[in-house]
């Protein structure tokens, strides 16, 4: 039954987010995985939308805040509030409390507030004053940020980085989705086509992700997953081109989710076993935003993606 509803869901997604079939995969993996999703692109191509039609389909309180330079920590997890009628102070939470939070354009926020949240992405709690608080159960970040534009913007520190499961890439669509993107839009500003979305409870998401840890994985996946990560970190036992690339490895984390987003694309297929192939797909994913480039890899205009390509192309599976 479960199977069947995200599957329902994903083809959802796919008729309001045209063109981004695979965004739309590795937005279900993360919710599978559990964990939160840095979308990054081009503006105009449907990242705020994709992120929100998810929400539309997830039972649980849905925010979206738009980061900017003058925001401020408080305006994020809330904070104390003195009540005249009772002379004390009470906490007023923010919308960081909400089982879904789009924090759009992130990197526009500054230095405080990227702490903020990286305690709530981390730990799932939030501190205001002396006090801690948790948050709810289900709690996803879903964070969009705009590579083009740099101007009033805060690269994301390495730390917050890795607290992000999935770093998706979005790209343009081709001239056919284009065309079915214009007709979609036309129809809505209609009142035309109106699908209505199906709904996924939370006990149907922690029923998903029981089964997803549930999917049988061989020693010899494992083993993989470990040569990748392991590579790394030692990519002059490799090649020297990966060695010139990569400044520093990636952590344990990536190690966590490489597993953890391996099963879920397994379980999506319909699959209850973890192929080399599942492992492949995630690692781009996964790795491009943990992998610190050196100074000559990034003077020489090296995308995360060809240092992904090149270790997958180094570390056989066998």
């Amino acid at each position: 039954m479960t199977i069947k509803a995200v599957q329902q869901l994903q083809t959802y997604l796919e008729s309001q987010v045209i063109g981004q079939s695979d965004l739309v995969k590795q937005l279900l993996v993360a919710l599978l995985a559990d964990g939160h999703i840095l979308v990054e692109g081009p503006p105009g191509l449907a990242k705020t939308r994709a992120v929100k039609s998810l929400a539309d389909c997830i039972e649980g309180d849905f925010h979206r805040i738009q980061f900017t330079p003058d925001l401020l920590p408080a305006d994020l997890t809330g904070t104390d509030i003195f009540r005249q009628e009772t002379g004390e102070f009470s906490f007023q939470p923010g919308p960081i409390f909400n089982s879904l939070l789009l924090a759009d354009e992130i990197n526009r926020a500054p230095a405080k507030v990227q702490a903020a949240i990286l305690e709530a992405m981390a730990e799932k709690q939030i501190t205001a004053g002396k006090n801690t608080y948790k948050l709810p159960e289900l709690f996803l970040v879903m964070a969009t940020q705009n590579p083009i534009e740099q101007e009033g913007t805060y690269p994301l520190p390495e730390a917050q980085l890795d607290r992000f499961l999935l770093h998706l890439d979005v790209s343009y669509p081709n001239a056919e989705s284009e065309l079915e993107i214009l007709r979609l839009n036309r129809g809505e500003a209609k009142g035309e086509h109106a699908v209505s979305p199906p709904t996924l409870t939370q006990q149907d998401i922690f029923t998903a992700r029981q089964d997803v840890l549930n999917i049988h994985m061989a020693d010899s996946i494992e083993q993989y997953i470990i040569r990748l990560v392991m590579a790394t970190r030692q990519p002059e036992e490799y090649d020297q081109t990966l060695s010139q690339w990569i400044e520093l490895g990636v952590s344990p984390r990536a190690t966590i989710a490489l597993d953890r987003c391996a099963r879920a694309h397994a379980w999506l297929s319909g699959r209850d076993f973890v192929s080399p192939e599942d492992v492949q797909a995630m690692a781009f994913p996964v790795l491009r935003h943990r992998l610190l480039l050196s100074y000559q890899a990034q003077a020489e205009g090296v995308h995360p993606n060809q240092v992904v390509n090149h270790l997958l192309s180094l570390v056989g599976s066998a």
